[in-house]
């Protein structure tokens, strides 16, 4: 288990970003992308849109994850 973020590429409607996840929470936002037959960048960009504007990307994609597999 590694505790500290490691800093993964996405692409957001065209333009590069980057967000710094564990591998936990990276290992399961991949996963919940392949369940739902979308890639990670697609997903990425839908939880970009629906994030309040002072969120991280980052928080975003934890909490997505969180509440994904508390449901």
């Amino acid at each position: 288990m590694s505790g500290r973020p490691v800093k993964r590429s996405l692409t957001l409607r065209g333009h590069r970003t980057s967000v710094s996840l564990e591998d936990e929470f990276w290992r399961a936002f991949c996963t919940i992308a392949d369940e739902k037959n979308i890639p990670i960048n697609a997903l990425a960009a839908e939880i970009d849109a629906t994030r309040e504007v002072d969120t991280g990307l980052a928080s975003a994609i934890r909490v997505f994850v969180l509440n994904h597999y508390r449901g």
